[in-house]
């Protein structure tokens, strides 16, 4: 039995796997992927490697380490947790049972595509999922972003302090209904497009143009230097949402020290209710649960 498996190889997840480690715990990460989000780099034109502190960059010397321990890794996703007698049972893809007195779950979130033509080819060149993380790069840039909710008004907002244009395309009227909603519509800089949905992402070696089409049915396209889909992001709880308290978005209720509702369960990063979806809070919310998961477990050590 271990004293601590760590579901997820994201930011969080890889944090809080070498702080366990440090502490001289019996360790094992469960994970498809080391690095999570941290894989996916943003290329543009106009920018150099040199102009940007990539998230890879940050946790990179942790996961070079698990990658040299692999002792302390299996590559594996994993489709459950459920308790089992004082302990807890991870249940992986292939049908295996790891037991652990202590689960930290680092599982992230998954974004909601548009599934159009054009995603998959663009994705990561001129085309990405977080206006807050590349925002400071699209200074005096036309700039798209593509959404429906408070996601995708708060990511334009961002945008429009640096911005030459944005582009808001496709939000409801509710949302505009919002404070933040009525001062987007009166920025000269912003052009709020209303109930319109994206049929394809154009370009040539970068994501270039949004072809759109209006809620009267006509085709047009806009041309952005950068294209951001913002919608609500999906948190990957299902595997202990039998166990322990999730909020409306589905999203583990932690307290400040990464505890959830369940004794032994602990969570960090972007699956739980945390503040702010960016490497460094991860980072340093997977350390805070290694930490918390440590003083947990010394009576049992």
């Amino acid at each position: 039995m271990y004293d601590i498996i760590v579901v997820g190889g994201g930011p969080a997840g890889l944090t809080a796997t070498i702080y366990a480690i440090r502490k001289r715990l019996n360790v094992l990460m469960v994970s498809k992927d080391l690095g999570g989000k941290t894989n996916f780099r943003l290329e543009l034109p106009w920018i150099e490697d040199y102009q940007v502190i990539r998230g890879l960059e940050i946790v990179s010397k942790f996961r070079a380490e698990l990658e040299y321990l692999d002792f302390a890794r299996h590559m594996e996703p994993v489709e459950g947790v459920t308790q089992h007698q004082d302990a807890f049972a991870v249940h992986t893809k292939g049908g295996g049972e790891l037991l652990a007195k202590v689960v930290i779950v680092a599982s992230g979130t998954q974004h909601q595509r548009l599934n159009v033509p054009g995603e998959k080819e663009f994705l990561m060149r001129g085309l990405c999922y977080s206006a807050f993380s590349y925002a400071p790069l699209f200074i005096d840039k036309a700039t798209a972003v593509i959404g429906d909710g408070d996601l995708a008004v708060r990511s334009a907002a961002e945008l429009a302090t640096v911005a030459a244009h944005v582009y808001l395309v496709g939000p409801s009227s509710s949302v505009l209904a919002s404070s933040l909603g009525q001062k987007l519509k009166a920025r000269e800089n912003v052009t709020v497009m209303e109930d319109h949905r994206v049929t394809a992402i154009l370009g040539q070696d970068f994501a270039e143009r949004v072809a759109v089409k209006g809620p009267d049915g006509q085709d047009m396209e806009i041309t952005a230097d950068g294209t951001f889909i913002e919608m609500a992001l999906v948190p990957n709880s299902e595997i202990v949402a039998e166990l322990v308290d999730l909020d409306s978005q589905g999203r583990i209720k932690v307290d400040s020290r990464n505890r959830t509702s369940v004794p032994g369960i602990f969570a960090a990063g972007d699956v739980t209710d945390t503040y702010a979806e960016q490497v460094l809070i991860a980072a340093g919310e997977g350390a805070k649960a290694a930490l918390s998961a440590y003083e947990y477990l010394l009576p049992l050590l």
